[in-house]
């Protein structure tokens, strides 16, 4: 299959630096795949799965929270607010992350800022512990 340029990068610096068949992701429109000779695009990533197939084919899973996605000539440049391979996920971090979110939730009267603040750290921490959970 026909490979192109991605490069994976976030606030840690550079993840990935190499050729892909395939790489896919949530956008803030749904999920997409980006392949080789893909139109020249660009797009803000939401919080999901992001997967990378590798030259040889080897399937990468990551929780992708933010960012966002470039493809120009061939290259595609994935900037992500977090990038965490599904081996590198602390599920138990995740997890209480999880909680204490849910706990904030069940306050009353919570400002409706704080409110979508605890709601997007529930969130993150679900997409963290789904693909943590995977089957490799």
């Amino acid at each position: 299959m026909a490979t192109f340029h991605l490069q994976i990068v976030s606030m840690d610096g550079l993840i990935f630096d190499g050729q892909a068949e395939r790489v896919s992701c949530r956008t803030i429109h749904g999920d997409m795949a980006i392949l080789a000779r893909h139109c020249n695009y660009c797009t803000a990533i939401g919080m999901g799965r992001g997967e990378v197939i590798l030259e040889d084919g080897t399937k990468r899973y990551a929780a992708c929270i933010g960012g966002m996605l470039t493809m120009m000539d061939n290259v595609c440049r994935l900037i992500a607010t977090t990038w965490e391979w599904q081996d590198e996920i602390d599920i138990e971090r995740a997890e209480a992350a999880k909680a204490k979110a849910e706990e904030r939730l069940a306050q009353e009267g919570m400002p409706p800022q704080d409110l979508k603040l605890a709601e997007a750290k529930l969130h993150r921490a679900m997409v963290r512990i789904g693909v943590a959970r995977e089957a490799k």
